[in-house]
């Protein structure tokens, strides 16, 4: 793989990821819900950021936007969200492409967290990054979009090819496992990844990325059979206290 990709932890919960391109000398931050850890980790590497990819307008995703753009003079890319990205310098929807580097990103539209949700992939790295609509063995909130947009969502993602590592935007994986195992107690392959996830937090270390391989295997949401059984799943997911 080319591109050097670390997640960097932000806020309570939130990842933002650093990709960089040492070809190019490019950096991109995706979804930068603060600025300060993600500056302070792109100084560190010594990589100056030159590009911001947001995901959808959510602050605890565009909250970092403005001054990573004053401190860098990086360019923003995110979708357009009825305006709700203000800092944006260019606006994507499905179809469209964004590039650090030589590598080429494809836009994915998967709204159901909210309505304007993009995912980015980047097949020769194979790599995409969701925010909040697909997680490890998890989906977003259904804030602004229904469980047929996210059942949508789901379909879209799960035909990447199964390498293709899942960067999302939170470390929820332990609870979003409790829950799995729950839902679906017969599956192993669930039990498993979550076993692995909490000894992962138990040494302090993330549990992302994940793969689609993995995803199909373990996460209730994306092996839903239909919309109704994912909107089912949704439901008692929100009022897990597992």
């Amino acid at each position: 793989m080319a591109l050097e990709i670390v997640p960097v932890p932000a806020l309570s919960d939130n990842y933002v990821w650093l990709m960089h391109d040492a070809r190019s000398g490019e950096t991109v931050a995706v979804d930068p819900g603060e600025a300060a850890p993600v500056l302070a980790a792109a100084d560190a590497r010594g990589w100056s950021i030159t590009q911001v990819w947001n995901t959808h307008w959510h602050p605890d995703h565009v909250g970092g936007n403005a001054a990573i753009k004053e401190a860098t003079g990086a360019t923003i890319t995110g979708p357009s969200e009825q305006g709700r990205i203000p800092t944006l310098d260019r606006v994507v929807e499905e179809g469209d492409t964004v590039r650090i580097g030589a590598h080429e990103g494809q836009v994915i539209a998967v709204g159901a967290h909210t309505a304007g949700h993009i995912a980015i992939h980047i097949p020769d790295e194979a790599v995409v990054f969701t925010g909040d609509t697909l997680f490890a063995m998890g989906c977003g909130r259904l804030f602004e979009g229904t469980a047929e947009d996210m059942f949508r969502a789901m379909e879209k993602l799960g035909t990447l090819p199964g390498e293709t590592r899942v960067c999302c935007g939170h470390e929820y994986t332990v609870a979003n496992g409790r829950f799995a195992v729950v839902t679906e107690p017969g599956n192993e392959a669930a039990r498993e990844a979550l076993r692995h996830a909490e000894r992962l937090r138990a040494e302090g270390l993330p549990t992302l990325p994940s793969t689609i391989a993995l995803e199909r295997a373990t996460n209730p949401f994306l092996r839903a059979r239909d919309a109704r059984e994912l909107a089912e799943r949704r439901a008692a997911k929100d009022s897990f206290k597992g």
